[in-house]
């Protein structure tokens, strides 16, 4: 057996459990074949254990570590570190749960708080520094750290009160689609659930509208009189909660 072929047969074996696969890598020890087998489970499952425990701590062990093998069973690490296997795991939720939809969600979340821990480093931008801004031509660009990711459940008040050890409430349906936004706040990542203007808002301006047509958009839906003030509130949290990296172009030429 040349090395390509022994490695996709232990591959197979850790993989699948491929019994054929298996027969061919004995050597008079096959217990230590299922000692590699329950080394590479019980490392993706401590994977999964480490990157979701709000998720577990919602589910209990049992229903947690049964989907984790679910997971384990349905996908083989695709990545060369760890760290990328726990991406996939909110969709093997959500297959296995397709009644209690908050536990995608919770998962969801969790993923992307997690992402943005480590994401890439950027400053936010000081707005004092923009008094001479062109708004009218100005686009925005975000911290890397910024992600939308879509709910449809209670997930974020879920997450909140079992990371401070209070009872969580019941998982609830919202009234529509919602979404929350999810970054990194100097060293803690952070989140907030947002409005729907808010959410339409900050998908347009990171795909490179204006914030001069961002106004006219919201002229056109919300009146002369209210439009402007809406855009303005939303473009001030923006820099309160240090979500925007830098104004392009910066003043008037």
């Amino acid at each position: 057996m040349n090395l390509l072929a022994l490695q996709r047969d232990f591959r197979d074996w850790l993989t699948e459990e491929c019994q054929e696969a298996g027969s061919r890598l004995e050597t008079g020890d096959a217990p230590g074949l299922s000692v590699y087998l329950n080394n590479y489970r019980s490392s993706l499952m401590a994977c999964l254990r480490e990157s979701f425990t709000v998720t577990h701590a919602w589910l209990g062990d049992e229903a947690f570590d049964a989907a984790a093998a679910t997971h384990i069973d349905r996908l083989p690490p695709h990545s060369w570190t760890l760290d990328a296997y726990a991406l996939d795991f909110p969709a093997t939720l959500a297959s296995r749960y397709p009644a209690d939809p908050e536990v995608a969600d919770l998962a969801r979340l969790e993923l992307a708080l997690g992402v943005a821990f480590i994401g890439a480093d950027a400053d936010p931008l000081d707005p004092a520094t923009l008094s001479d801004a062109d708004w009218d031509t100005a686009t925005l660009r975000f911290v890397p750290t910024l992600d939308l990711i879509d709910v449809s459940t209670n997930a974020a008040s879920i997450w909140s009160a079992i990371t401070v050890a209070r009872q969580p409430p019941a998982a609830q349906l919202l009234f529509g689609p919602a979404s929350i936004a999810v970054w990194r706040s100097e060293l803690a990542p952070a989140f907030r659930t947002l409005e729907r203007d808010e959410d339409e808002a900050l998908r347009l301006m990171r795909g490179g509208l204006s914030f001069g047509a961002l106004c006219a958009r919201l002229v056109g839906q919300h009146g002369e009189e209210n439009g402007p003030s809406i855009a303005g509130t939303l473009l001030g949290r923006w820099f309160q909660d240090g979500l925007v990296a830098s104004v392009s172009p910066p003043a008037h030429r």
